[in-house]
């Protein structure tokens, strides 16, 4: 069974209900009918009920069974927009901005449904910059309890690939996280190690990548690297996480046999935490294009529940694996 396959009887076996805002986007109809049959999870949609019937109409596609909501008419508006002005009331919040905000931004809405309980996570971004599906996320969601940083990963599935686990990895930070310092690192590392083991179903083995591996360069970012790789193996002794890593040392076994001896992660890695965010933007999207992987994200970790965003330039196969994997980190919320 593929990954995306696995994941998706995952999140059959305990369907949750996912958000999208999207729904005047002809990618997400497509991809919300594809998922309806497939009934791995429950789905609202958000617009105008005549509007987004008219328009699946003409793209020919059919919504049977899901639920269309309109933030505008919504019986529990009231309740939303009195929750907004709560929680937003030290930055100024008034009741006429908070309701403006709840029926003109769907995703606005659609995280607040997602605070209620009424839905259980949320997939937005065809249409969005990551800024827009974010930051309603982190002003009425924040930040899940024990987690310094919110951050973004890949789910990377390269075909015939003798790497990972059977060419399957998590690349971080690939969408959020600029220039981060080795704490942020070393929490980013940290996320995305538990992001691999739920999703993935196998132990991660964590590389913290640079242009030097174990000392053969000398550079502040080199120093920054290995700083974060130890604030992570004192925070987490039983993580497999080596560090500072060349790619080839990490992935390659005859590579690290000569650069990174004695090394428990290197030439097996199937976790690849970049240094900053142009390293993890430019190495995911060179895996997609040179290697034809499956790249489902940018998805969103340390966030109270799962939000995540697409990449505007995604397809309809790219939604519903972010659906699938978005459903299954419903489940890991269950947990905790």
């Amino acid at each position: 069974m593929s990954f995306i396959e696995d994941v998706k009887a995952k999140a059959k076996a305990k369907q949750k209900t996912i958000v999208l805002p999207e729904s005047e986007d002809k990618r997400v109809l497509q991809a919300a009918e594809k998922i309806q049959k497939e009934g791995f999870a429950r789905l609202i949609l958000l617009g105008e009920k005549e509007q987004v019937e008219k328009d699946a109409k003409a793209w020919g596609v059919d919504l049977s069974g899901i639920e269309i909501v309109n933030p505008k008419t919504y019986a529990k508006l009231d309740d939303y927009v009195s929750t907004l002005v709560e929680l937003r009331k030290s930055k100024g919040m008034t009741e006429e901005e908070a309701r403006k905000l709840l029926t003109e931004s769907n995703t606005y809405f659609g995280v607040m449904m997602v605070k209620k309980g009424e839905a259980d996570g949320l997939v937005s971004g065809a249409n969005h910059s990551t800024a827009d599906t974010l930051r309603p996320s982190l002003q009425i969601l924040k930040t899940k309890p024990g987690t310094k940083l919110v951050s973004a990963f890949f789910v990377m599935v390269v075909p015939d690939c003798e790497y990972g686990e059977k060419g399957t990895f998590v690349f971080s930070d690939c969408g959020l996280n600029q220039n981060p310092t080795p704490e942020e690192l070393a929490a980013i590392a940290e996320s995305s190690a538990e992001s691999f083991r739920f999703l993935v179903g196998a132990e991660p083995k964590v590389a913290m990548l640079s242009h030097s591996t174990m000392g053969s360069a000398k550079h502040a970012d080199v120093t920054k690297v290995q700083d974060a790789t130890k604030i992570v193996k004192e925070n987490n002794p039983n993580l497999l996480v080596d560090g500072e890593l060349q790619l080839d040392a990490a992935l390659v076994e005859s590579v690290a046999s000569l650069k990174a001896p004695g090394s428990k992660v290197a030439g097996h890695a199937n976790t690849l935490i970049f240094p900053d965010l142009d390293a993890g933007n430019i190495g995911y999207k060179l895996v997609q294009r040179l290697a034809k992987a499956e790249a489902y994200g940018p998805m969103t970790q340390g966030i109270a529940r799962p939000v995540n965003d697409l990449s505007r330039g995604c397809n309809v196969a790219d939604i519903v694996g972010v659906v699938a994997i978005t459903a299954v980190q419903c489940q890991l919320y269950d947990n905790n």
